[in-house]
């Protein structure tokens, strides 16, 4: 059942039941009473994932300073970012789910997709060692998106909340200050009269991509 996954990941398990550990939900250990699921190697990998990215941003951009470099590894390692990776593996369709949340569509639910991904970092950290991890790591999260390609926030808000609303969501610029060379700008993004989320950034765009990437975070803290 898992062979696919390892052909997408293009990395083999010496140890398939860590495979199988990292895409366990709880919810399915539960019901299956095996005990086992993937929070400790989502711990695990998280770590991971947050070193091999560091040292990538730390070798790709020389000149920028630590506050740079933090806000470009927050985005990379975010849970919207990596429930796009997540579905360029399809990783949503090898879970191991209980029925409720199977029911209840966990297989697409970002908070599940990113926790296994960085289950799944885990578990090939554990299996290949360090840099198994990193070659995983930096072809699906980096390579696959050039250095630090963009998520576009913007479409994936617009894709979530079409789905669920069958509306869009509207953009409103609130503040524009500093000079003309150096503007700041903020928008709010918003579904009728509710607030989803704010953002800021040098250009419009950059801040409406702020704004849909805080709505999105916002919209799945609050999913759990």
């Amino acid at each position: 059942m898992l062979k696919p996954l390892e052909d997408i990941t293009g990395y083999r398990f010496k140890n398939p039941d860590l495979l199988k550990e990292a895409l366990s939900h709880k919810s399915f250990a539960s019901e299956s009473k095996s005990g086992i699921y993937n929070e400790r190697l989502e711990f695990l990998g998280d770590s991971i994932l947050a070193a091999v990215v560091a040292h990538q941003l730390y070798q790709d951009y020389p000149k920028e300073d630590e506050g740079s470099l933090s806000k470009k590894k927050a985005q990379l390692v975010s849970r919207p970012s990596l429930a796009v990776w997540a579905g360029e593996l399809n990783l949503g369709a090898y879970l191991f789910l209980g029925v409720g949340e199977e029911n209840s569509g966990g297989r697409e639910r970002h908070s599940l997709l990113s926790n296994a991904l960085e289950a799944l970092i885990g578990a090939i950290y554990l299996d290949g060692g360090y840099s198994a991890a990193e070659r995983f790591i930096r072809r699906w999260c980096i390579e696959n998106h050039g250095s630090l390609a963009e998520v576009d926030y913007k479409s994936k808000l617009q894709e979530v909340i079409q789905k669920k609303f069958k509306v869009p969501p509207s953009y409103e610029m609130t503040e524009a200050e500093g000079p003309d060379h150096d503007k700041t700008f903020r928008v709010l993004v918003r579904l009728g009269k509710n607030e989803l989320g704010h953002g800021e950034g040098k250009t419009k765009k950059e801040a409406e991509q702020a704004a849909a990437r805080n709505a999105l975070i916002a919209m799945e803290s609050s999913e759990g």
